[in-house]
This record gives structure tokens, sequence and C-alpha cells, in this order.
């Protein structure tokens, strides 16, 4: 039967047992739970708790007035038959709610709805009111088995970084410098994703430019191609800004996609990924007349980067499969957490670790929170406008502590900065709030 039990749950029914021996009963009784409920409350259950004012010791005196020592001790203490009848109760609970699992919350609606003990009478006595904590905790525990919508995907767009701190660092700036040189041979003032593409032929580091090369694309072979051209137009939409749109857009692309894979810069394989993501521009159309295969290219590039498994591009991953498990194209915070506790080898685990937060029951909430999608995932995996500004705040904490790397503490303090994400609502209801896992994080060394 324990098996469905999330780790509270289990976690409360072994504290039952425990205070059951030392209290020197024969039986594990209801009363005994109850007492268990309350010292391994946490979240929504900790708050009902203390809005009657009850707290460990008070409910430890109170329990003490209804149970009586036994004489003789068993070594295994049984589970009496009124607790067991809770356990059926709670089992019934987790069925009518929609629930694989049972949740440390549907022990908690049983047990106050159990009229065969002294519980009801315990609770009147700090005038628990059984009715009003019941619909709360319904609430908590009723499953959403579908949702079309992500809570989080109505949001205001994210906003991109400025360029002037993309540019800061050594990663671009020999690209960049040989692209203006280009541009100013070629006789243009906007430089266009032609120049950068070519000036990262030429300049970017030996293992990408042999990756392109094995494709049949090299500098000569480029330029070539290039000088074939006969007008920009790929490059213009409506406006003229210091990039061309398409290299605009390019560049933005890259900015996101160098977050995704963990890095705090832009760098030459984070541009050539984004232009063969995008489709676009002059670049782009030299690459597609080469006839040459852009997803095994993309992979190729991919292939280094994933060696070095940065945490943030693991974490991300991840987060992939999590949203993928349930059905969901898209990741919100949510999932982030959920990639932080998988990682399981990151400072930022072991702070959650710290604090009991256990990958089994952050799923469960994480479900109850966002249900489940429709199954099909085919499609390209999506960020919410909010996952994408905790990733912005991730990338500026590691770009200021002048690391190249996006680590997963500074995904886990970006999550702490948006208090409505469904990522903090997640840890709010496994009992943990933001100032926690903030000195956690200090305790480790890290600023915070």
């Amino acid at each position: 039967m324990f098996e469905r039990f999330t780790e509270r749950a289990v976690n409360a029914v072994s504290e039952a047992q425990r205070l059951a021996k030392e209290m020197s009963c024969s039986e594990v009784i209801p009363e005994h739970l109850l007492l268990a409920l309350v010292n391994e409350a946490k979240g929504v259950s900790l708050k009902l708790f203390r809005m009657y004012g009850i707290t460990s010791e008070l409910m430890y005196a109170e329990v003490c007035r209804y149970i009586k020592p036994a004489l003789k001790v068993p070594e295994n203490i049984p589970f009496s038959r009124s607790f067991k009848d809770i356990l059926k109760h709670t089992l019934d609970l987790a069925s009518k709610s929609g629930n694989t699992n049972i949740l440390f919350e549907h022990l908690f609606l049983s047990i106050i709805m159990d009229k065969n003990s002294n519980i009801q009478l315990i609770l009147k006595d700090f005038n628990f009111d059984i009715y009003t904590s019941k619909d709360i905790l319904m609430k908590l525990v009723q499953r959403k088995i579908k949702r079309l919508e992500h809570p989080e995907a109505e949001e205001e767009d994210a906003k991109n970084s400025s360029f002037e701190s993309v540019y800061e660092g050594e990663a671009l700036a020999e690209v960049l410098d040989n692209a203006v040189s280009k541009l100013s041979a070629a006789g243009y003032e906007i430089l266009g994703t032609e120049q950068i593409m070519a000036s990262i032929l030429e300049t970017a580091n030996p293992e990408l430019i042999n990756t392109i090369n094995k494709y049949g694309l090299n500098a000569e072979v480029f330029e070539q191609k290039l000088a074939e051209q006969q007008s920009r137009q790929a490059e213009y939409e409506d406006k003229k800004i210091i990039f061309t749109p398409n290299a605009f857009l390019m560049m933005n692309s890259a900015l996101q996609t160098a977050k995704e894979l963990g890095s705090s810069v832009i760098k030459p394989e984070h541009i050539v990924l984004s232009i063969l993501k995008n489709k676009k521009g002059i670049a782009y159309d030299i690459i597609k007349s080469l006839e040459i295969n852009c997803t095994e290219l993309s992979e190729d590039i991919l292939k280094p980067i994933e060696k070095q498994m940065p945490e943030a591009l693991t974490i991300m991953k991840l987060a992939k499969e999590e949203a993928r498990r349930i059905g969901r194209n898209i990741v919100g915070t949510e999932m982030f957490l959920l990639g932080i506790i998988s990682e399981g080898a990151s400072v930022a685990f072991e702070v959650l670790n710290d604090l009991e937060i256990t990958l089994k029951d952050a799923r469960i909430v994480v479900e109850n929170l966002v249900g489940y999608g429709n199954e099909y995932f085919d499609k390209e995996i999506v960020f919410t406008n909010r996952a994408k500004r905790v990733l912005e705040k991730a990338w500026f904490s590691a770009k200021k502590s002048g690391r190249q790397k996006i680590e997963a503490v500074d995904l886990l303090l970006a999550i702490t900065s948006e208090p409505n994400s469904l990522a903090m609502k997640a840890l709010e209801q496994l009992g943990v709030d933001a100032v926690e896992i903030r000195h956690g994080i200090q305790r480790n060394g890290w600023k915070v």
C-alpha cells in the first residue's frame, strides 16, 4: 500500500509509529497520526494549524489526555483497527480526487473527518474549523487531469538583454571585428548575417570550423557563393538598424540559445545554430544552396557543448523531459525546478535536498498545478515568458559574477525573485519559502 504514498505521507505514518512507541502504547491509533501531522506539517497544512494556534507542544499535551500507556509495549507496534480505517479512507479520498498517489493532505483530510476516534474532540478544544479546513484541503488535492493552457503561457513577453552587455568579453570580439571589416570592404554600412557567418568561418575556434567544413562549407566556398548574390534583399524587411533585421533577429536568437545551453556569453557556435534554426537571411540561403542537412550540422555543433555538461544545459534538457512526461510542449518555471532536482549534483540541488524537497513530491505538486497536456509532444518545446525571464536573470547573475557558465544556483536564485511563478507556488506547497532557499545558498558559500 505504502508504495503509493508520497515521502511526506510516509514520513507522517512513520512519525505516528515513533510516537506510539514514545508514549508506551500497544497500538498505533489515529491520535498518534494527528500529532504526527502537526509535527510534519509544511506549506498549507502548517498554515492551517497555525491559524488555530496549534503547535507540536500543545497538541502533544492534548493527545496525552486521551491516551493510556500500556503495561507491556510490543517490539513491533501494530496499527489499530481504527488506524487501518483511516488509511483505507485515505486511499478512497485519493481515488475520488483523481490522484494515483497518496498525499500528506489526503491523510490530513481523512483524520479531520474521522468520527470513530477522539480526533474531533481534540480539534474542538482548539476551535479548529473542520469544514473550512476540509474545503481548503479538497481544493489542494483535487487533480486536474487535463488542462489545455499552461498557467504561465499568457504572461507578457520577457525583455531581451541589451546588446551592449552581449558584446562584452572575448567570445565574439574577433568575430565581430572581422565582420565589420568585411562590411567596410563590401561598401555597406549595416551588418548582415552574411558578414557574420563569413567571419565565423575564418575566426571561430578550430573545432567549430572543422565541424562545419565536414559539410562542404568553408570560408572560400562561402565567399564564392556570396559573390553570386545579386542583392541584400533577403536581409531587409521594413527598417534599417545597426544590424539588418534578420541579423538582429539572429543575434537575439543566439542570445537565447546561449542561455539555454548554459553560457553567459554568446559564442560563434550559438550564432551558427541560430542561423540554422531561424532559416532567414543570406547566410542561410547560401547554406541551403549547398544542400547541407541543417539538422545534422546542428547536432554536430551541439555534441562538444553537451560533452562539457554545463549544469544549466543539463537542467534545461531535464526540464524538457519533465514537460514531455506530462504531455506538454511548454516549459515553465516549475519544470526548471524539477530539472534542478533531477540533476541531483549541484549546490542548488543540495539546498533543496537539505530542505527535504524530493523529486517524487515535487512532481506531484507540479502535476496538480499545471495538469496534464494532450500527450502529443512532437512539437518543438517552447519556454513560457516567465521561464525566459528567469533564464534572463540567471544569465545576468552568472555574468555579474564573471562566470562564463550559468550555474544551477543562478537559476534557483532567479526563481526566488519571481514570487508569483509556478515554481515558487510549488515550493510553498512543499513548505519552503524564498528566504529559506537564499539562506541555504549562502550557507554553501554563494553570495546572494
